[in-house]
């Protein structure tokens, strides 16, 4: 009987969440859902899509999609009603991660397994290719760089988030500048530097996936702060004077569940969210707001 009573009284204890998870569902519960029509983007003709990892959407409203399918190009590019423009990439990429379009208007690939960066126009000419070095004993596939932010400058700064965690900047022709960033938990240190962006201000945002936080530096990689009630997230932008990130719970596997959320710049503060997993998230100049979907989808959250 003792026993028993003891199963009874401790198993809801043992099944509890970690304390991070508690505190973030009660902040979604409590968040307003923004005020946003989901649809799911549908292309014209129709292309075999599997993992949408990442989109951009251009000054001009095109809509830039990077896919890991092998049945189409890793590069789609469709006007806002879906029709197909151009595509191209095909055997180019070992796992395309991120899409980014710079201030110029130019196109930016990441690929998280050779850690090779591209520049394109949008005609798909190629304009630059660097890469940042593996790690010297590469655990899986995915071992390489994550996402790209562009400075005011023209230098841009990578995130080398897999094994090797840390931020590596380069000049706008793709000379090295500086790295920095170490493995940890600790203020300023990395586990799994998963999305970036920098601010008109230059302060530099890093989704610290992992570590379930997001952590703010200085260009040079001083430590100014970080937020960790918002879950472990994956993604950033910055769009209309916000912060908005894809994130979930970090006891969940990964895509499962999650939200796509609108942070005050300067606080952190949640101003609202959406109901959706967010490995990327883009902000059109619109408002809409996009991700992709596994397993080869694109949701589109209209005003």
């Amino acid at each position: 009987m003792t026993r028993i009573l003891f199963i009874l009284c401790v198993g809801p204890l043992l099944s509890q969440e970690p304390p991070q998870t508690i505190a973030l569902r009660k902040l979604v519960g409590e968040t307003p859902r923004l005020p946003m029509k989901l649809t799911e983007f549908a292309l014209r003709p129709p292309l075999p899509l599997e993992m949408v990892s990442s989109t951009a959407v251009t000054r001009d409203g095109l809509i830039c999609i990077l896919q890991r399918g092998l049945k189409a190009d890793p590069i789609i590019i469709a006007k806002p009603d879906g029709t197909v423009v151009r595509s191209w990439g095909k055997g180019m990429y070992t796992i395309p991660h991120s899409i980014r379009i710079d201030p110029e208007g130019n196109l930016w690939t990441i690929d998280a397994g050779d850690s090779t960066i591209r520049k394109f126009t949008l005609l798909g000419k190629q304009l630059l290719r660097t890469s940042v070095e593996l790690p010297a004993k590469p655990k899986g596939e995915f071992c390489g760089t994550t996402d790209i932010a562009f400075a005011r400058d023209g230098n841009f700064l990578v995130s080398d988030g897999y094994q090797n965690t840390r931020v590596v900047e380069f000049t706008r022709d793709g000379k090295r500048v500086r790295e920095w960033g170490t493995a940890g938990t600790g203020p300023g240190q990395l586990n799994t530097p998963h999305g970036i962006a920098i601010a008109q201000d230059g302060t530099v945002y890093v989704a610290d996936r992992e570590n379930g936080r997001i952590q703010r530096f200085t260009r040079q990689g001083r430590y100014l702060g970080e937020w960790n009630h918002a879950g472990k997230t994956f993604s950033l932008k910055l769009a209309q004077g916000a912060l908005w990130i894809g994130t979930q719970p970090r006891n969940v596997p990964n895509g499962a569940e999650g939200w796509l959320m609108k942070l005050d710049l300067k606080t952190g503060k949640v101003l609202g969210l959406l109901e959706s997993f967010g490995h990327s998230i883009e902000v059109a100049p619109d408002g809409t707001v996009l991700t992709g979907r596994r397993p080869g989808s694109l949701l589109v959250f209209r005003p």
